[in-house]
């Protein structure tokens, strides 16, 4: 593979600095902060210096923070250049530290011969937006990208990967009208483009039953989203829910938009929460309601949305070890559950399901696979990690990615600028 250490940490842009890296066409930081309120002071400070309505994307967590400068639009690196050396000054000013080391992406792509009506598909059943001619984007950048190339030699059965999308029950009775398709599947909730892409549309429900969480559904996680008309109103909110979550001791994920606020439990986590008392998640989220509600915000469930990958395999814990392994990610623990997932919870999360050594898919390409987006000068121990966990090389020949394979041949294509 080309060595991407030759090159500059982020590839002529060095006028961001050195916390930043480019992820994709975004430049990118990580700083470790010791809770959700520190976190939220930089967002304030933030805020006090951005023009209009204009905020960087910044997802808070308990252990730090991450920021994309310029991903609302086409600014690019010149016009990121002031944001970016503002976020470094006020995390320099609280003692934060970057780590670039921490910073990836995991995105989708899919091989199609008839690219307008798989896109077709897949924005309908996401509610996606096009972001130019290939490829369809969470409006909130939250979730993963899905970009589609075409091809005229695809493989014949479907792929061994498939996407899981939660959404209110509304979201899901509407996408269902719109597509004219009646579910299918093991547990009725798989849809399909026309070429066989499987997606399986999940409804989600309330949270709880009394009346002080109504603002929040439950999507595999818990969620709640409140738009937002300017910084400091964004910064409001984000101030008062990690002042909240750290007193009791939640970690919840808060990530900022210029459009709005997305308040997530991450998945599952919010049915175990127990809370000072002995009070369980939902009275945390009618406290955070309340707060919102004070700031006169009003919820709007139509953005919620959960997305994970599926991945059938034969032997799920060999899989699993090259996933976690490559990804950084962690085994769920719990008895039964194949998941792995994201520590910082900033991307995806993977299922495992079982495959039958005879099933024919084993003997072909998937059309679908994904894509891990890492800096430069990380993008080496990537893939040696990924070669000693038991994947292989399958194609280095692309200048800035490498092709690798797990060990039942399911591919990851390794990015970097």
């Amino acid at each position: 593979m080309t060595d991407p250490e030759e090159r500059t940490p982020l590839d002529g842009a060095s006028e961001l600095g050195d916390d930043w890296r480019m992820l994709g066409d975004a430049p990118t930081a990580w700083f470790d902060a010791p809770s959700l309120a520190a976190g939220a002071t930089i967002v304030g400070r933030i805020a006090e210096l951005m023009p209009g309505t204009s905020l960087p994307d910044i997802d808070l967590r308990p252990d730090g923070l991450r920021s994309r400068v310029g991903t609302g639009g086409s600014s690019g690196i010149g016009a990121g250049a002031e944001t970016a050396a503002q976020i470094s000054a006020a995390a320099g000013d609280l003692g934060l530290v970057a780590d670039p080391t921490a910073l990836q992406t995991l995105r989708l792509a899919v091989d199609t011969a008839a690219r307008h009506s798989v896109m077709g598909f897949w924005r309908v059943a996401t509610s996606y937006e096009p972001d130019g001619a290939t490829v369809l984007r969470d409006p909130l950048r939250r979730d993963p990208t899905i970009r589609f190339d075409e091809r005229d030699d695809l493989p014949a059965l479907r792929s061994r990967f498939h996407v899981d999308v939660v959404r209110p029950p509304e979201a899901v009775e509407a996408v269902r009208a719109n597509l004219g398709q009646e579910p299918f599947g093991v547990y009725g909730l798989t849809l399909a483009d026309t070429e066989g892409n499987e997606a399986d549309l999940v409804p989600g429900d309330l949270l709880g039953d009394g009346a002080g969480a109504t603002d929040w559904r439950v999507v595999f996680a818990a969620i709640a989203y409140y738009p937002t008309t300017e910084p400091a109103q964004a910064c409001a909110l984000a101030t008062a829910v990690a002042g909240l979550a750290d007193d009791a001791g939640v970690p919840l994920l808060i990530d900022i938009r210029a459009e709005g606020v997305t308040l997530d439990s991450g998945k599952d986590l919010w049915e175990d929460v127990e809370q000072p008392g002995g009070s369980r998640f939902p009275d945390l989220a009618a406290r955070i309601q309340s707060a919102a509600r004070d700031l006169g915000l009003i919820a709007d469930p139509d953005h919620l949305r959960f997305v994970q990958f599926g991945l059938d395999v034969v032997d799920i814990p060999a899989a699993r070890d090259f996933w976690t392994a490559v990804l950084g990610y962690r085994h769920d623990q719990r008895p039964g559950v194949t998941d792995i997932f994201d520590p910082r919870r900033l991307n995806p999360e993977i299922i495992f399901q079982d495959l039958a050594a005879t099933d024919e898919r084993r003997r072909q390409r998937d059309r679908t696979r994904l894509e891990l987006l890492v800096p430069a000068d990380h993008a080496r121990t990537r893939v040696e990690v990924a070669v000693a966990a038991g994947g292989r090389i399958v194609d280095d020949g692309e200048a800035g990615c490498c092709v690798l394979a797990d060990p039942e041949g399911n591919e990851l294509a390794v990015r970097w600028i």
